[in-house]
């Protein structure tokens, strides 16, 4: 009987706030789920060193790291030695060592057309500011982070929503070089997996609910009080 093919899908949670409702219905509930599915490895972990460009406070991203891992948990989230790994992004060091050495074949062009870093260009234009004001340079790394957070693994499939699309074909391409340039297979090309049915909360401004608004209610925190 031929090897069964194994599926590994891998998912980042940015760790720059508490979990909110809409982490529940939109990432926390259909991953748990999927977890469960057989013939798969699932790599979940907090992305810590991501949350670093938005959030310079060391205890903010602590206590949203515990809030975080405490919420998928409580959710479900079960992690075993075989088909679900839950890891906190800074604890796995060939991380930021694979980001030198993407860095070093990423080309500059790329990432000038990020999305994150062209809005932040955009505003700046808009505001009569020079293009780079106040943009630091994890923001416009930010695609080679996250393409070692999937080719270090070789995720086949990275759930995402239609905006990080994008940092998908970035992650394949920036690997695809290196596997050229070295002359070998190293990285497995990744996949973006799109949900459809993926649910999105209204905030309590009636836009998407997310942190970046500061329009979410609390998952666990406040209890019936925070909730109301």
């Amino acid at each position: 009987r031929p090897p069964m093919t194994v599926t590994r899908v891998l998912t980042g949670i940015t760790t720059s706030g508490i979990p909110h409702l809409g982490n529940y219905v939109g990432a926390i509930r259909p991953t748990v789920a999927a977890s469960r599915t057989p013939g798969t490895q699932n790599f979940y972990f907090l992305a810590d060193m991501h949350a670093l460009i938005k959030v310079q406070d060391p205890a903010k991203v602590q206590r949203s790291t515990l809030d975080i891992a405490a919420s998928w948990l409580a959710c479900g989230l079960v992690p075993d030695n075989d088909r679900v790994w839950f890891y906190r992004q800074s604890d796995i060091i060939e991380i930021p060592e694979l980001t030198w050495f993407l860095t070093c074949v990423a080309g500059k062009g790329i990432l000038n057309r990020a999305h994150a870093y062209k809005a932040a260009v955009d505003k700046n234009r808009a505001e009569g500011e020079d293009d780079d004001f106040g943009i630091n340079a994890g923001l416009f790394m930010y695609p080679v982070l996250m393409a070692a957070d999937i080719l270090v693994f070789n995720a086949h499939k990275v759930p995402v929503g239609r905006d990080q699309i994008q940092h998908i074909e970035m992650a394949r391409d920036i690997g695809q070089r290196f596997n050229h340039l070295y002359r070998h297979e190293y990285f497995t090309l990744p996949e973006a997996q799109i949900d459809e049915s993926t649910a999105i909360l209204p905030g309590l401004d009636g836009r998407k609910m997310s942190k970046s608004y500061d329009n979410t209610i609390p998952l666990f925190e406040g209890g019936a009080k925070g909730l109301q």
